[in-house]
């Protein structure tokens, strides 16, 4: 009698631990429906009260951009958006000359960038060219923080150089404005260049420049005559930021249904 009853005991108790895994992963199946609902059910509150012909449009699709700020931290992963805050490039090259003869000629590498500061941004002008399939606002930072590893080779005067190491960057009091450029037609690539508008103070840490004894040096160097050399290096910084920039955007929203989106055409 008892081994029966143990039998039916384990029996009993397998269908309950079957029966609560079938409701849990039933749970999980409804949350994620019901998540993504909200999500797209936000997106149409936030861009369909944007109509593209409407005088109103740039103005509107400016708020649409800092009311999306919420999801800078999350991503949009049902429509293959990543997170802004902290977004990433795993690969960044910037090249003068062919990094082996002539003065300045050099090759530097950015890997694993992380930038932090999105979600304290704000959107300050916003214009679209339809005919143009050209997109351009103006962004503002409060502060912003980049990090990563650097390599750096190149031959300045003569001399031969080759540096590697970690690095950070934060601006302070930053601006910029952004321009994004479909080359085709709808799913075609995207092409984005961004121009450092203003910046009103920074902090840049690069690891290994002038070797372990010499770091604090180097930092107190640059970090006190940026503002000189700014005219010089800003051309550069605009060309890597652009360079990730598209990538990260065609990655994101190449495929982006917006005009499914958009409230309807009016005037």
């Amino acid at each position: 009698m008892s081994q029966r009853c143990s039998s039916n005991c384990n029996s009993c108790g397998s269908r309950l631990l079957a029966a609560f895994v079938v409701v849990q992963l039933v749970n999980v199946a409804q949350v994620h429906a019901s998540n993504q609902i909200d999500v797209e059910s936000d997106l149409r509150h936030l861009l369909g009260r944007c109509h593209s012909q409407s005088d109103e449009y740039n103005d509107c699709m400016k708020q649409v951009f800092n009311d999306l700020r919420a999801y800078f931290t999350t991503g949009i992963p049902d429509y293959h958006i990543k997170p802004f805050d902290p977004h990433h490039s795993d690969y960044v090259e910037l090249r003068r000359g062919d990094g082996a003869h002539g003065i300045g000629s050099f090759r530097l590498v950015l890997r694993n960038v992380s930038e932090y500061g999105w979600s304290k941004s704000e959107v300050t002008k916003f214009h679209a060219d339809a005919e143009d399939q050209r997109i351009v606002y103006a962004q503002y930072f409060p502060d912003k923080t980049l990090e990563g590893q650097y390599e750096f080779s190149g031959k300045m005067l003569g001399t031969e150089i080759k540096r590697r190491g970690p690095w950070n960057l934060t601006l302070y009091d930053y601006s910029q404005t952004t321009s994004v450029l479909r080359v085709g037609g709808p799913g075609s690539l995207l092409k984005v260049h961004v121009e450092v508008d203003r910046i009103g103070g920074m902090e840049l840490h690069i690891g290994n420049l002038l070797g372990q004894s010499l770091n604090s040096l180097a930092d107190g160097v640059i970090n006190s005559m940026w503002q000189l050399g700014l005219p010089f290096v800003k051309p550069m910084i605009n060309e890597l930021v652009s360079t990730a920039f598209t990538d990260i955007f065609n990655e994101s929203f190449r495929y982006f249904p917006l005009e499914s989106f958009l409230g309807p055409a009016t005037r």
